[in-house]
């Protein structure tokens, strides 16, 4: 049993939160602990007090111990969290989920002032990154990241910072290759306008040269900027595949070529503006296709979750040590918030585990001593004391991650469009080719190969491999103002084919924050009193939902307090004695139909009745009475089936309701699904669900706060834009219209030009003005239509 002692609350002018104490105040200012009074007095002193006009209550909640962030201090792991180390400065990137304004900024921004060992300070808003230039003979990172968590921004640091995978790829410098494509093209269009109005018999001398100074300019073209198209085309004809690709580097080989022969030979102007334009506006539409949401994580593992080091119990002592030294037999000690990293048994303290994130559950589960905890659930009592028994890399929650689903290439799932049809593309341009220089070969062979390579020029598809991404970019950009981020512009295609979306229950139709609460009937205010007055001394999430419900209410002070870890509260109050919690304890018999949870209330022996926590379902959910008419849609849930007779409304078809299912279970239902030919959506919040999401065809994983954990998947929805997740997919299926729109477009340019090709007269005038008169009327088009049929759907 456990005897506690209530304090007066105040409110904490730092970070907001509601303070049990007055001992902590400056200037009439009261301060829930000795960091938030901290943080204040160095703003105080360097005058940085107008830190707080920017925003009320700015810190965040925290609840350090001294020996947290000890681990910084292993060479082990400092070497591989510091960007740059020399002898005196070291240089630091931290993630700080709680910049959320422009006031974080600029205190952030500021940290030289409150510490002098601090240099250099700059801030990524977007990706809510910290980069810190710091005297490490001064100020160790230790000392540094309490300074961030005594202002109330903690770093996130976790095992994703230390194994850097993610960042070893080669940048494809695109960016200055569009810069020399675009260069070159617009000198070499200064160069070609004398030969499109036509010289004098006294400037023929220009001709050749300008001539030359085209091929010039087109040689970085070709094989810098436009050399990866040979690549992709070369690799795909290995694999026996015919991309798009192919015919693009081809008409930009045949481009090169003829332009080469006509200059050498005098016989001609060539293409080089052609060239050049072609390779600068495909690039273009490759950077536009590559845009992507880099603040945002989509692919999240169970390093993310995970600790960077855990305290070892050596004797009477704690040691740090990296979490991949961890090993079984290992003696651990996990403080409040601190997730358990391994497979352990619990040997001192109370245990009061959250495991939402790996089962679904949103109330922590209480442990007994000597029961097996799983790896991925976060303590949210006191400190407790655990010994090992499997490695990191054999507990339950990396068997999870290790499954199948996760190394599969999602990309290649659903064919884009642009996939589907560039193998006709080429076999059709191909035969149009071969057909002109057949049909001109007997009466002139220069007329027969100007005809074949005028159509590989004419027909070349830059259209349709423009169509595509500028179309995604304009759908990207409207999901982006309604709270939708997808991980790229082929997600938009992938999200047109589904037809079978699987809804997870908790976190997902359900929300974990706003668990609503069924007040007992008939409760008199003094009752409603000593309830409020037991629960506020309590640390379990389910007084805190009881307290929160009855706010406001005049509070008592015990005169005796006792609370049962896994049981309930015992206490006196005003003479009143008061039993709460389950039905075990305060009725002394066993819950029969536990339909939801129930907190049991006795007064004086009095049975009042109970208080019952019931899952709020999000807002709009009847969006899946849309969504059912033109899509199958299902539940898989790990919770009980408690709230079947509820949901009974919204999955009506017999078998469409999956309870009590593990996560292996909702990745193994989604396998069995396609296996049926469905082309499936999942839509989930948490690790418990990251199996499934990478198996489905489309994984979207929904947050209330997209900067808060969220699994591995294609998309991240706000929970705020849920209800338009019905407009989301008929959107998607009109960005895929439009393309096939565009495609038409692009094919009746091509007819126009090939009427011309096969003859084998094309001008390069006629190339150079079809060429990008087709560009833009597609890049138009595409741009107009997106806005449009946003509107239509109500998106804008």
């Amino acid at each position: 049993m456990k005897q506690s002692a209530t304090l007066e609350k105040t409110t904490c002018y730092h970070c907001g939160d509601e303070c049990l104490t007055k001992a902590y105040t400056i200037e009439e200012k009261h301060f829930c602990c000795h960091g938030c009074e901290s943080v204040y007095h160095i703003l105080s002193q360097n005058n940085l007090c107008s830190y707080y006009n920017y925003n009320d209550h700015p810190g965040a909640t925290r609840n350090r111990t001294d020996k947290r962030f000890a681990y910084l201090n292993e060479p082990s792991i400092l070497s591989s969290l510091l960007d740059y180390s020399d002898g005196q400065i070291s240089i630091v990137t931290l993630y700080i989920p709680h910049i959320h304004c422009s006031s974080c900024l600029w205190l952030l921004e500021q940290l030289n002032k409150i510490n002098p060992a601090i240099h250099y300070c700059r801030v990524d808003f977007l990706k809510k990154q910290l980069n810190i230039r710091f005297d490490h003979q001064k100020l160790s990172l230790q000392g540094l990241v309490e300074i961030l968590y005594d202002i109330g921004y903690e770093p996130l640091i976790s095992l994703h910072d230390i194994i850097k995978e993610q960042n070893t790829t080669n940048a494809d410098k695109l960016v200055q290759k569009i810069a020399v494509a675009g260069f070159c093209f617009g000198n070499v269009m200064l160069l070609s306008f004398p030969e499109y109005f036509g010289l004098s018999v006294y400037e023929q001398t220009f001709k050749h040269f300008f001539g030359w100074l085209n091929i010039l300019f087109a040689l970085p073209v070709v094989f810098y900027s436009g050399k990866d198209y040979f690549i992709s085309a070369w690799q795909n004809l290995k694999a026996k595949v015919l991309s798009i690709d192919f015919p693009l580097a081809l008409g930009i080989a045949v481009l090169f070529l003829r332009t080469v022969a006509e200059v050498l030979t005098g016989t001609g102007a060539g293409f080089a503006d052609t060239l050049c334009g072609l390779v600068f506006f495909l690039l273009v539409g490759k950077f536009v296709q590559k845009k992507t949401y880099h603040h945002l994580s989509f692919e999240r593992d169970y390093r993310s979750f995970f600790p960077v080091a855990v305290h070892l119990i050596n004797g009477n002592q704690e040691q740090p040590i990296p979490l991949s030294q961890l090993n079984t037999g290992h003696r651990i000690i996990i403080r409040n918030n601190e997730i358990i990293p391994a497979d352990a048994i619990l040997l001192k303290g109370e245990a009061l585990v959250d495991f939402s994130f790996v089962t679904g559950e949103t109330l922590p589960v209480t442990k007994v001593l000597g029961e097996i905890i799983y790896a991925g659930g976060r303590q949210t009592g006191y400190a407790i004391e655990m010994e090992v028994i499997k490695p990191v890399s054999q507990s339950y929650l990396t068997q999870l991650w290790n499954n199948e689903a996760f190394k599969r290439h999602k990309d290649t799932r659903i064919q884009t469009f642009n996939q589907r049809v560039s193998k006709y593309f080429t076999i059709v341009l191909l035969a149009i080719a071969i057909g002109s220089l057949l049909f001109w070969l007997p009466t002139s062979v220069t007329r027969g190969l100007s005809a074949f390579t005028a159509v590989l020029i004419v027909a070349c598809p830059c259209a349709l491999a423009l169509s595509t991404p500028f179309t995604m970019a304009a759908a990207l950009s409207v999901f982006d103002k309604n709270l939708f981020y997808l991980k790229n512009t082929s997600v938009v295609e992938q999200m047109a084919g589904i037809d079978t979306i699987v809804f997870d229950k908790t976190g997902t139709i359900t929300t974990r924050e706003n668990t609503q609460v069924q007040v007992p009937p008939n409760l008199t205010d003094e009752q409603k009193q000593l309830i409020y007055s037991a629960c506020i001394n309590s640390a379990h999430p389910l007084s805190a939902m009881i307290c929160r419900e009855l706010a406001g209410v005049k509070k008592h002070v015990p005169t005796l307090y006792f609370e049962i870890a896994g049981k309930g509260i015992l206490a006196t109050i005003n003479g009143h004695k008061l039993r709460i919690g389950n039905s075990a304890f305060v009725l002394n018999q066993t819950e029969v139909n536990a339909d939801v949870t129930k907190v049991y209330v006795m007064v004086d022996e009095h049975y009042l009745g109970y208080f019952a926590l019931l899952h709020q379902y999000r807002g709009g959910l009847n969006i899946i009475s849309q969504l059912k008419q033109a899509y199958q849609t299902y539940l898989l849930s790990g919770d009980r089936d408690h709230e079947r007779n509820a949901l009974q409304t919204f999955f009506v078809e017999p078998g469409h309701m999956l309870f009590n299912k593990s996560p292996q279970d909702k990745l193994d239902f989604i396998d069995l699904l396609q296996q049926q030919g469905k082309k499936v959506m999942m839509i989930g919040d948490g690790v418990n669900d990251s199996g499934a999401l990478q198996q489905s065809n489309l994984g979207i994983a929904i947050t209330d706060n997209v900067n808060n954990f969220t699994p591995g998947s294609d998309a991240i929805l706000d929970g705020k834009s849920f209800d338009k997740l019905p407009a989301f997919m008929r959107f998607s299926k009109d960005a895929v219209n439009i393309i096939h729109l565009s495609f038409l477009i692009s094919v009746t340019y091509n007819v126009i030009g090939l009427s011309y090709a096969v003859t084998g007269m094309l001008s390069p005038l006629t190339a150079a003005i079809l060429m990008p008169v087709s560009t833009a009327t597609i890049i138009s088009f595409t741009s107009i239509a997106t806005h449009f049929a946003a509107k239509k759907r109500k998106l804008k």
